[in-house]
């Protein structure tokens, strides 16, 4: 990837942002609205790919912000930066890393101009 494709990427991260708050909106909500209760909680440690505060505080606010997800405190264990987020529809600790590392690959491509790192 090259600088010339990064304002493209920013875009399109965007756009796939506001679809993932509308996707985890309706499930909340959905879950508040109808007799039951569908969720099922857990905390979830994250390591991250990263490089520096700026993409960590950035990172932590998406995650924040998506409904269904609280990150919950973070450190750096051996130079990388580590996240514990709380989910509200994550069965398995596993499935939950795999869908936030998914969430921070797609923001890293959109914020480094040289893209996500592989």
């Amino acid at each position: 990837m090259t600088w010339l494709t990064w304002p493209f990427r920013l875009m399109f991260f965007v756009l796939w942002f506001a679809k993932e708050l509308v996707v985890s909106s309706v499930a909340v909500i959905k879950d508040n609205l109808t007799p039951g209760q569908d969720s099922t909680t857990g905390l979830t440690r994250m390591t991250t790919r990263c490089r520096n505060d700026w993409e960590l505080t950035l990172l932590a606010a998406l995650i924040t912000v998506t409904p269904g997800t609280l990150v919950i405190g973070n450190t750096t264990e051996n130079g990388r930066r580590v996240l514990f987020v709380h989910t509200l529809y994550f069965p398995d600790a596993d499935v939950s890393r795999k869908e936030l590392a998914g969430m921070e690959t797609q923001m890293l491509t959109a914020v480094r101009r040289e893209g996500a790192p592989s």
